[in-house]
């Protein structure tokens, strides 16, 4: 399954962003769907996950309260809508799937998308 992300760009700081992650399979609904992400020099970290139909999400502390995943089966298609953005929001944001629950490895990676937040 391949995943392309879009909808990275540059705000500023309390603005937002709408990333989406597009799969080349219908295959997708039967998959858990994630994103992550990772700022210069730092380790990926994991931003939020939801199930494979949409009934559970979780999220990273970081980013509660602010940041929104969903899906759609039917395009194909996961988003991470982020709110009240913030400097520190600044890295590339990766999509991920995965067989299985809760979101950990990513079986399948997209190629990542440049978030940058300015002051």
């Amino acid at each position: 399954i391949r995943l392309v992300e879009s909808g990275g760009g540059l705000v500023q700081a309390g603005g937002s962003l709408r990333l989406s992650c597009a799969a080349s399979e219908r295959a997708f609904s039967s998959y858990v769907m994630g994103w992550f992400r990772q700022a210069p020099g730092k380790e990926r970290e994991f931003v939020a996950a939801i199930t494979e139909r949409g009934r559970s999400t979780t999220y990273a502390d970081s980013v509660k309260g602010r940041f929104t995943i969903s899906r759609d089966n039917a395009a194909n298609t996961g988003y991470l809508q982020m709110n009240s953005l913030e400097p520190d929001d600044t890295a590339t944001y990766y999509c991920a799937v995965q067989r299985d629950w809760p979101l950990r490895r990513g079986d399948y990676w997209g190629q990542g998308t440049q978030v940058t937040v300015s002051s």
